[in-house]
């Protein structure tokens, strides 16, 4: 189809930071053009009301002054770079737009507009509108573009409908943060669901929870606004149809501001749990230790956890991210090694024995900015490592000349790029690269999968894959460790980083990988409980008999 024809509901043009960047993102692509904007009449002559005073104020907003208090608390504590809301004008980039002045009929909740409005709107032949003001709408505004308009409901609507955005999720300590983009319909957080995502939450602050998710949601339109135009209007907007058919009943209370007694009560849950944790860190701290164990049987990974070794690293430093290679009857464990000194990852690898005796790490790759992940794998007779090297904002592939601990840079496969956790897989004669890829800066790395696939792992022109990101879900979406194959079924480990880092881990099977398509559905659930002491658990890695995964523990000072 020729490019989508995307209209703009605006209130006005100062607008959020995070607003500026996804329409320079619609912009900057190739498949959309912002060819109307739709903007509240800004010269009509209205009376101001009267001014309140300071005691009426107090009056009219006694049930809700404590969440007034609060915000005004957390906007002068929390303040996060880049912020999401930092209010920037637009009117520079908008003014050689067209651009239509409505009025709309309005009441304390929603906006009905007039059909004169309407007429002059679709006689623009917008493909999609974009909601990015006004209230509630309702009557035939709703389908005066041909797709439908789009709009953001930052809160998973199947958990938590009305608002205010970002705040239940602290207050009732939930582990994750939903956002949704649908097309609206008449039912309120109920239209057509086009995306959805989920990240984790920020236990302390509403603002650093709404800086993160916001951030990552303003690319959802953009990404759509592309699958439109590849599958076409009348395609694209069946498959929403499709995918709606099965009911979806919402059960829980609309959510309002919060009354004093809610916010009292959740700043008491919220600081408890915090002064609990910082109590324990006087006699405790956290590190990242190895777990393993050898099945002397058969050669399949050891799945009874609270069998397991531990082996922990000396106090000075963490050990985490194992891979093994198995090598002249000696198992060959690459880690990530990360002193607390200098707080900069390095590579290391040790040995173990069939018979389990243990080598003294080795340091065998550093580079002056951090490294972790050493994604290891073998390719006929040579080794190679692709680490994880986000800091660098690069993708970088190693080659061993004498192994296991010599290693030299051969070659720069991703550049620019904020990626984490490389994770390779050849399929179907295809290298497949699975990582978690960060679009824009104050998200967070944790909640969106991309794949890339080429037909040799050597490759700088890796193609990426249509369905991008094929995952953005915090709960599953990082890689843990590279894909197995079990029962003639391919499996992916991935973190479960909600509620915070690495929290635990979920198995994944492949059902779909090709071009076009991808796939995979949840099949276990793994998080640390058994052993009180351990917090995290957020890789795993086999090899013939030897399972190595790695964990938080809570150790002594």
């Amino acid at each position: 189809m020729d490019k989508v024809k995307v209209g703009l509901l605006i209130e006005g043009y100062d607008q959020p930071m995070w607003v500026f960047e996804m329409l320079k993102k619609i912009v900057a692509d190739d498949h959309s053009v912002i060819s109307l904007v739709i903007i509240r009449n800004q010269h009509t002559d209205t009376k101001k009301p009267e001014k309140e005073s300071f005691f009426k104020k107090i009056i009219k907003n006694r049930y809700r002054l404590a969440y007034l208090v609060y915000t005004r608390i957390e906007n002068y504590l929390f303040k996060p770079k880049p912020d999401a809301f930092e209010i920037t004008d637009t009117t520079e980039f908008l003014k050689n737009i067209k651009t239509i002045e409505v009025e709309p009929i309005s009441t304390k909740f929603s906006d009905k507009f007039s059909a004169t409005d309407i007429s002059i709107i679709r006689a623009e032949k917008p493909d999609v509108i974009i909601r990015l003001g006004f209230n509630i709408l309702r009557g035939d505004i709703l389908r005066a573009a041909k797709c439908g308009i789009w709009s953001f409901h930052h809160g998973d609507n199947m958990v938590n409908r009305g608002g205010p955005p970002g705040y239940w999720e602290v207050f009732r300590q939930w582990k994750e943060t939903g956002v949704v983009l649908q097309v609206l319909t008449e039912d309120l957080d109920g239209g057509f669901v086009i995306d959805r995502s989920y990240s984790s939450t920020d236990c302390i602050s509403v603002n650093r929870n709404k800086n993160n998710y916001y951030w990552k949601a303003l690319s959802m339109i953009p990404r759509n606004l592309r699958k439109l135009h590849t599958m076409g209007s009348d395609n694209f907007m069946e498959k929403l149809r499709a995918d709606m058919q099965v009911p979806q009943f919402y059960f829980n209370r609309l959510y309002i501001t919060p009354t004093n007694f809610e916010v009292i009560t959740g700043l008491f849950k919220i600081y408890y749990k915090k002064l609990t944790l910082l109590i324990r860190r006087i006699f405790t701290f956290q590190q990242w230790i190895l777990l393993y164990r050898i099945e002397k049987k058969s050669p399949a990974p050891s799945t009874s956890f609270f069998r397991y070794k531990k082996l922990f690293p000396p106090k000075d430093r963490f050990w985490a991210d194992p891979f093994i290679i198995f090598e002249n009857n000696l198992y060959y464990v690459f880690i990530e090694e990360l002193m607390y000194n200098s707080n900069k990852g390095h590579i290391s690898v040790f040995t173990i024995s069939p018979e389990g005796e243990l080598s003294t790490p080795q340091k065998i790759i550093e580079e002056n900015y951090h490294l972790s992940y050493p994604f290891v794998f073998q390719e006929q007779d040579d080794y190679y490592m692709i680490p994880e090297s986000m800091e660098n904002k690069s993708i970088d592939l190693y080659k061993c000349s004498v192994f296991p601990d010599k290693w030299e840079k051969v070659k720069v496969l991703m550049n620019n790029i904020n990626a984490v956790d490389p994770t390779l897989f050849f399929y179907n004669n295809k290298y497949w690269l699975f990582v978690n890829v960060r679009e824009n800066e104050g998200a967070s790395e944790w909640d969106e999968l991309f794949l890339y696939y080429a037909d040799d792992f050597k490759s700088d022109a890796w193609t990426s894959h249509p369905q991008n990101p094929i995952v953005s879900d915090v709960k599953k979406a990082r890689p843990a460790g590279r894909i197995f194959k079990q029962n003639d079924q391919y499996y992916r480990p991935s973190q479960n980083c909600s509620g915070h880092y690495g929290r635990g881990m979920t198995i994944n099977r492949i059902t779909v990988l090709n071009e076009n398509e991808y796939k995979e559905e949840v099949v276990q659930l793994i998080f640390p409980r058994w052993d009180k002491k351990l917090i995290s658990t957020h890789t795993l890695s086999f090899e013939k008999n030897l399972t190595v995964i790695d964990g938080l523990y809570l150790r002594k000072k």
